[in-house]
Parts: structure tokens; C-alpha cells; sequence
């Protein structure tokens, strides 16, 4: 195994871990791939890593979404949330198309900036954390189209590295009614469609500009994600119903407070 791989497997490491809580895996794979030297053809193991947290998330909530399938021709409720998923993933499919070579040649080169907004969303999730909010949605299946539209839209904030996709999505649900266990499970089910638009688009992209040793590298990634991918989704709603969302924020600030001061030794 060479210096690569073991690098690709400790990216993988890392977005498996970080996808699915309020910390940005993004921000992180940045972060790391940035003292680490490593750098991927047009940014692309950043994103197409992510198709291990995807079958991550897939194989923990199967049954959940067989039985949505099996559903739907029956239940106006099933046809509701399913609608309700994808009108919250059209503002950013749309806006993530039309911005992608922007985000990824300039936001993805923006290192400090990325740790900048590390600390400032920590402090704002530390915040809507202690805020006494009185839930009005504590059932996924319930969500209104208007507020599954109105969490696509807060969605569009994670084009931003740092910001974090589940982070925008769970504060936006949290200040707008929903309770902390539900917000987190419509996040999951909301990066499937979101996860997989912007791995099938990247790689559209890019394919042309990887060799031999990139796709090896990002396959490992991949198993790392998938295997620490898994662990999270399975404890993480638990998780946090019993502690909130204050240790991911702590975490946020920690980090990003780390990779200022690395950029200012190490540049």
C-alpha cells in the first residue's frame, strides 16, 4: 500500500465520520488533504468519496425505504414525504449545477476561509442549540412541502465549504419547528438524493481527468467511508436525542480554530 492509499484511507476515514453530523466532511477533507498534500484532478476525490456514506446511509434505512416503495401506490402519505424529499433537493441541484465549477475551483481553494466558517457555524449551532424552541414537527412523514422546501433551500448554504449540508439542513428544520430527532433523520433522507446527484455530476465532470491510481485511491476512500459511515448513522439519531448538538459545534470551533493556526506555522 503505498503513501496514497493509506492517504485515501484516512480521507475516507474522515468522511465517513463527518457526512452525516453538523461538521462539514467537506471542510474537513480540505483541511486534511491541505496538510497532508494531497491533492485530487479537480477536486474530485472530495466528492465522489461520498458514494461510501451514500451506501452508508442506504444500507442502514433499506428496509425503511422498501417499505416507502412498496407504499407508494397506496399511501398519499408515502407520495407525500417523497415529494416533500425532492422539492427540498431541487433548489440545490439547480444551484449546485450552475455554480459547480465556481465552488470547486474557488471555494475549494479558499483553506482559511473554510476555517473561518468552521468557527462562525459552531457558534450559531451552539446557539440555536440552547435556544428553548417548542417542536410543531416531530415526524418526518409530517413535514408540510412548504417546510421541506424552505430546509432545501437552507441547504444551498452547504455549497459554502465549512458550513456543513447536514449542519444547514438540521438548523434550518430546528428553527423552523421541527424537534432534534427528526431534523437529523430528514437530513439523512435528504442526502441520499442530494449525495448522489453531486457524485453522478462530479463524475461526469471529471472522469476524463483521472488515472489509474486516483481510482484506486478514491475506492479505498470509499470502504473506509462506507465502514465509518455506518457506525454514525446507526448511533447517531440516539445520539442526539440525548446530547443535542453542542459537542459538534464545540467540535467545529476546535477545528477550525486548528487549521488557522496550521495555516499561520505552516501556511
Amino acid at each position: 500500500m503505498n503513501d496514497t492509499t493509506i492517504v485515501g484511507a484516512l480521507l475516507g476515514l474522515i468522511e465517513g465520520l463527518t457526512e452525516f453530523v453538523p461538521v462539514s466532511s467537506t471542510a474537513h477533507l480540505l483541511l486534511a488533504g491541505h496538510f497532508l498534500d494531497f491533492k485530487s484532478p479537480g477536486n474530485s476525490f472530495e466528492v465522489l468519496v461520498q458514494l461510501g456514506a451514500i451506501l452508508a446511509i442506504l444500507s442502514v434505512y433499506f428496509a425503511r425505504l422498501w417499505k416507502l416503495a412498496m407504499d407508494l401506490p397506496s399511501s398519499a402519505k408515502a407520495r407525500k414525504f417523497v415529494a416533500a424529499i425532492l422539492l427540498a433537493f431541487l433548489p440545490a441541484a439547480v444551484i449546485g449545477a450552475l455554480a459547480h465549477d465556481f465552488i470547486k475551483s474557488v471555494l475549494f481553494e479558499s483553506t482559511a476561509m473554510i476555517c473561518w466558517v468552521l468557527i462562525g457555524g459552531g457558534f450559531i449551532l451552539l446557539a440555536i442549540d440552547r435556544m428553548k424552541l417548542t417542536p410543531r414537527y416531530t415526524n418526518v412523514m409530517d413535514y408540510p412541502l412548504s417546510l421541506a422546501f424552505k430546509i432545501g433551500l437552507c441547504q444551498c448554504l452547504a455549497m459554502i465549504p465549512g458550513t456543513s449540508r447536514s449542519g444547514a439542513t438540521i438548523a434550518g428544520a430546528l428553527l423552523m419547528g421541527a424537534d432534534k430527532r427528526s431534523a437529523a433523520e430528514f437530513s439523512f433522507f435528504l442526502a441520499m438524493p442530494t449525495m448522489v446527484g453531486a457524485f453522478v455530476f462530479d463524475l461526469y465532470k471529471n472522469y476524463d481527468k483521472l488515472a489509474h491510481d486516483d481510482v484506486v485511491t478514491i475506492a479505498v476512500g470509499f470502504v473506509t467511508a462506507f465502514i465509518a459511515g455506518v457506525i454514525v448513522v446507526r448511533g447517531l439519531l440516539d445520539f442526539v436525542s440525548r446530547h443535542g448538538f453542542a459537542p459538534f459545534a464545540w467540535w467545529r470551533i476546535l477545528v477550525g480554530s486548528a487549521g488557522l493556526a496550521g495555516l499561520w506555522l505552516l501556511g
